[in-house]
């Protein structure tokens, strides 16, 4: 039998090491994926401490709801290697055939995937599942060999990207295109903020510029991530710890901008996002860094703005970007590649602010 070899989380706030086991066997609906690429996410971090910080020295455990050992790991690419007796007749929700399971076929893996009973799935939204299944999360991700898919729905054909590229699609792609849908009415008044310029933010950078008629502006505390994203196509790079930096960007626009995503999540992030907002604007957050923000009541509605929360992306949505990445050509943002037996390495550097872009596991 083939074995399944893992970088695993045996116990929280610990190193991730190697496990091995005996590769499943898909049955009914099930595809078992052979990983190529997998990406590296700030989320993995959080699973792995086993919490979120919430400010005030409170936390959110994330601890339950997973057995260990445990397979982190969500941006996952690969080619589908067993499939089950009925995936290939599988039929979707919308009617569609769950695509060609054919051994060898390349493809991108959807990994927020939900109960299939709640409200959320039945209007399509998966990935704010309230009994969630996201691979990687909840059940055993991509930092492996292979994967076991419960449907071929979850499988997206990606060629002809590269699988380094088409993983990354699946959260740090996904997520910055569902934030910049939020904000299609905000990017026609002026050009859009951009706050944190790690993985996601260089890939809402590479989205924006495709999606929207002005490039966006950006703002980061490291010099590095400003530069390479003024290399990208920024139109300007702020410093948020300069205290002149709010006024620069209300001079570059006129009257502030009228939409901002915060790829932080911090309270500092997300007090400048706010204040560098125009009147009528609105912040997108997608973040998860984590703290509180504390913000006079009464602004709300004398500056009229906005403060949303989005979280990845759906399938239809996961659909639409490679879609939109194959036919406007759009240029993957730095990607690092490391063997899989790197994965904490990975981890450690994420955690310490040394990546610019994103890192990619190569199996």
């Amino acid at each position: 039998m083939t074995q399944l070899r893992r970088q695993s989380l045996t116990a929280y706030a610990a190193p991730l090491c190697e496990t091995i086991v005996d590769c499943p066997e898909p049955t009914g609906t099930e595809v078992l994926v052979r990983i190529h690429r997998c990406g590296v996410c700030h989320s993995d971090l959080h699973l792995q401490d086993g919490y979120f910080l919430l400010g005030d020295d409170k936390k959110l455990d994330v601890r339950s709801g997973r057995t260990l050992p445990f397979t982190p790991g969500h941006e996952i690419a690969g080619v589908i290697e067993r499939a089950g007796p009925q995936a290939a007749a599988a039929i979707d929700r919308t009617g569609s055939a769950g695509g060609n399971v054919e051994n060898g076929r390349a493809v991108a893996v959807y990994p927020w995937i939900g109960c299939g009973i709640c409200a959320a799935c039945s209007r399509g939204e998966e990935n704010i599942c309230v009994a969630s299944r996201y691979l990687g999360v909840n059940v055993d991700g991509g930092f492996a060999s292979h994967v076991l898919v419960p449907h071929p729905r979850y499988l997206l054909p990606h060629a002809p990207l590269a699988a380094t590229f088409a993983a990354t699609l699946m959260c740090s792609g996904l997520t910055a295109y569902g934030a910049l849908k939020r904000l299609t009415r905000e990017a026609a008044l002026g050009p859009l903020l951009l706050v944190g310029m790690g993985g996601v933010g260089m890939m809402g950078l590479a989205l924006a510029r495709v999606l929207f008629e002005r490039a966006p502006l950006v703002a980061d505390i490291d010099p590095a991530k400003r530069a390479a994203a003024l290399a990208a196509g920024a139109a300007a790079a702020f410093d948020p710890e300069d205290a002149s930096a709010r006024k620069a960007i209300i001079a570059a626009t006129g009257d502030g901008a009228y939409g901002a995503i915060d790829f932080v999540g911090s309270e500092r992030s997300l007090g400048f996002a706010t204040g560098a907002l125009a009147k009528g604007g609105k912040v997108v957050v997608i973040g998860l860094i984590g703290g509180t923000i504390a913000l006079p009541v009464a602004m709300f509605a004398l500056k009229a703005f906005t403060i949303e929360g989005s979280q990845t992306g759906t399938l239809a949505d996961a659909r639409a970007l490679i879609e939109l990445v194959r036919t406007r050509k759009l240029d993957a943002p730095p990607i690092i590649e490391r063997p899989l037996s790197e994965a904490q390495a990975a981890l450690d550097a994420l955690r310490a602010g040394q990546v610019v872009g994103r890192t990619v596991l190569a199996m």
